[in-house]
């Protein structure tokens, strides 16, 4: 694609106000090329927080409850430090006057390296996905996987999603209206923690700010963390009638519809839909309109008219199940070669879900659908036009790509080089070690053409509303049709046809916030790089040195009781091998199955953004209608299971709250303290939540009283159909 240089931005239309009002409340309009961006401070401080948040997060991955440790975390603990290396460190410059000219301490602490070290803690926050395919293999299937293989195939699930943001940046980062909502938080608390200002009588500055709300975050967690922990999830309805499956079914916020339930505890609203305060409030209403429609509308319908047997089973789960509620034994129908055994598979008879998690795989096949729809009525013209004036060197850019021109970009062939070597290195490995890997060279190709084909319209969503549609189930259903009876080939075509291209949003979402924050761009690529690289070395060692330093890690069977190593997350993980891979969708979707009416979702998926635009055609005054967003609507449940009613509930009276109360009414104080606020949240949870793991729980320190109960709902999950029995319930008759 065509580069601009700086002498022809001068002849660009420039816009000096920012197309969305929350960056233009929010990101400064300045910069300071001055500034040291690559200093010894940030080598020093990125790489340590990329080796401790890859360790952590890794380390605790396979504990009954795990924890992630996000980059917010470090991005503070690193402030004092950097502060310290500044007054500490000498001023001696090595190699003066020479290209290699550098100094230990080049001034004070600044934001642009301050930056830098984020963007590498950011490459240790979370976990490599990829990770899930190691204990899959080694751990539940019992095969022999070498190091080499395993650290290759880690590498280069992450390492794909840099070419398709390079090809796709010019789309995602430079236009003004892919904004990025949750990066104005990290600007916030970048602000908060750099500029000085004087205090405003009667008011606090946003260091202070963010000071108390972090201290108030970090105090108060403890009460639902450790002290009451019903307030995560406290669903009162289910206390009026005790003895009642349908009060508790409606009443349960873990395990049923969640009327009347709430959490008043930041990890319960926070922990999969992200900060409510960085969702834009259009956003939050479409989430809350998909969410009443499936939650309050189609499960109870489904429900009590008992499609698909649903009342053999719980209104609300993720298991499986056989015809009579039974919950199926997934092992006795996997053979010795680890393919479907089709006799035992007889024998046991079909897999059956819940029909709440069946209609949710239905309205992820929707969604997908909405999502290439959507984009190509409502965004086709402007990805057009950015297209015709990437080629001519012409368009109109906002103040912020106006500031970033006067520093080198990074050649979109350094992107095509990584990506071409890096497809290369995974039709090597998938070749090479094919008995154990199963993927074919073609099932390579065909999921890099999935990525490539999703990343754009994907990331025009995420850029926009915060919401990122996952590709996870159609990854799934594709090579589940075209390559039956191998659990290994569908992990290993999920995770370079999906999350290639989440690691490319990733990397996007990444730009733009060195965009926003005035990083050279070539320093931001740097950065990337070495922190990928090193995070994926530190995440593999530190799963390999678990699987083999901790006995039957895994493998609930054999471990003792109450241990923590039962790595919940992988043995989902494992079991959608075994769904979508080993039994295959043609069983569970197709003709051989109980669920192919579902498919009919992927028709009304691509119809339904079609109405919302012929509506806006019909009525273009009407602006409401625009903001009708298909794809986030019917993805709003796409995290359920695993989040349960009361995530979605609390997170919605958050976001209103947000969004629309005080965006509307309080709109100064929304400008300046709203991000902030978010941050202070996060940090403070996220430090309190660790302390509790390891002075608390890793210990085995409780306190046992009613407070620490579940949340009094025990009957939530029981079936309604008569003769059904199942483990602690009533049997109707």
């Amino acid at each position: 694609m065509g580069e601009i240089s700086e002498m022809e931005v001068m002849e660009l239309e420039v816009s000096e106000e920012c197309p969305v009002k929350q960056v233009e409340l929010t990101v400064p309009k300045t910069d300071d090329p001055t500034l040291p961006a690559v200093t010894f401070r940030m080598w020093v401080l990125g790489l340590a927080a990329c080796v401790v948040l890859s360790f952590v997060n890794q380390f605790f991955w396979y504990r009954r409850m795990p924890l992630t440790v996000s980059s917010i975390s470090a991005m503070i603990a690193v402030v004092p430090i950097g502060h310290l290396m500044a007054r500490t460190l000498p001023h001696r410059v090595f190699f003066k006057n020479t290209r290699w000219q550098f100094t230990l301490n080049p001034g004070p602490f600044n934001m642009k390296e301050h930056v830098l070290i984020t963007i590498f803690a950011n490459s240790g926050a979370g976990t490599v996905y990829a990770s899930h395919v190691l204990s899959a293999v080694k751990l539940y299937y019992k095969r022999e996987l070498t190091f080499l293989p395993a650290l290759l195939l880690m590498t280069t699930t992450q390492v794909l999603g840099f070419g398709w943001a390079g090809i796709f940046r010019k789309y995602l980062v430079e236009p003004g209206e892919m904004w990025w909502p949750s990066n104005l938080v990290m600007v916030s608390l970048f602000r908060a923690l750099h500029e000085k200002e004087k205090r405003p009588k009667g008011r606090t500055t946003l260091n202070q700010f963010f000071l108390l709300v972090l201290v108030s975050s970090f105090a108060y967690y403890v009460v639902p963390g450790y002290l009451f922990s019903k307030l995560a999830a406290f669903s009162w309805v289910c206390w009026l009638a005790p003895k009642s499956i349908l009060v508790q079914q409606l009443g349960s916020g873990l395990n049923g519809l969640g009327i009347g339930s709430f959490g008043i505890d930041w990890a319960t609203i926070s922990s999969f839909l992200g900060s409510p305060l960085a969702s834009p409030w259009f956003a939050t209403a479409n989430v809350a309109v998909g969410f009443f429609l499936v939650l309050y509308v189609m499960t109870p319908l489904t429900y009590w008219f008992d499609v698909f047997k649903a009342k053999n089973f719980p209104i609300y789960s993720s298991d499986l199940f056989k015809s009579n509620g039974e919950k199926y034994d997934v092992l006795s129908i996997v053979d010795a070669n680890f393919r479907l055994d089709k006799k035992a598979y007889a024998q046991n008879g079909r897999v059956h879900l819940s029909t709440f998690f069946a209609m949710t795989y239905g309205i992820g096949f929707a969604t997908l659908a909405a999502t290439v729809v959507h984009v190509l009525l409502f965004d086709g013209r402007g990805i057009w036009g950015q297209t015709k004036s990437a080629f001519k060197g012409d368009g109109k850019i906002d103040i912020h790509t106006k500031i970033m021109k006067k520093y080198k970009l990074v050649p979109t062939w350094w992107f095509l080089v990584i990506l071409v070597l890096n497809i290369a290195l995974v039709l090597f490995i998938c070749e090479y070690y094919n008995a154990t890997l199963q993927l074919p060279w073609w099932g390579v190709l065909l999921a890099c053409a999935m990525a490539f084909f999703f990343t754009l319209p994907v990331g025009i969503i995420f850029a926009t509303t915060n919401q990122a549609p996952g590709l996870n189930i159609i990854t799934e259903y594709v090579i589940g049709y075209l390559y039956p009876e191998r659990p290994v080939a569908n992990m290993c075509f999920k995770v370079y046809g999906y999350i290639s291209m989440a690691q490319a949003l990733t990397f996007i979402s990444d730009f733009k916030l060195g965009h926003y924050m005035k990083i050279p761009p070539r320093s931001m690529f740097m950065a990337q790089v070495v922190g990928t690289l090193v995070a994926v070395l530190v995440y593999t060692s530190t799963a390999w040195w678990l699987m083999a330093e901790i006995p039957n890690l895994c493998d609930t069977s054999l471990l003792p009781p109450g241990s923590p190593w039962t790595c919940p997350s992988d043995r989902v993980f494992f079991d959608a091998s075994v769904i979508w891979g080993l039994v295959g969708p043609l069983r569970i979707f197709g003709v051989e199955g109980e669920y192919g009416n579902v498919n009919w979702f992927f028709l009304g998926g691509a119809i339904a953004p079609f109405l919302v635009w012929l509506a806006h055609k019909a009525f273009p005054k009407k602006e409401w209608i625009r903001l009708i967003h298909m794809p986030v609507l019917l993805g709003a449940t796409s995290i359920m299971p695993p989040a349960s009613a009361v995530n979605l509930t609390s997170w919605l009276i958050a976001g209103f709250l947000s969004g629309f109360v005080v965006f509307k009414y309080r709109p100064d104080w929304w400008k300046r303290y709203n991000y902030v606020l978010s941050g202070g949240l996060d940090a403070g949870t996220a430090f309190m939540t660790v302390l509790l793991f390891l002075a608390l729980h890793t210990n085995d320190i409780s306190l046992l009283w009613w407070g620490n109960n579940e949340e009094g709902c025990p009957i939530a999950a029981c079936p309604t159909a008569k003769g059904v029995t199942a483990v602690g319930c009533p049997v109707i008759t």
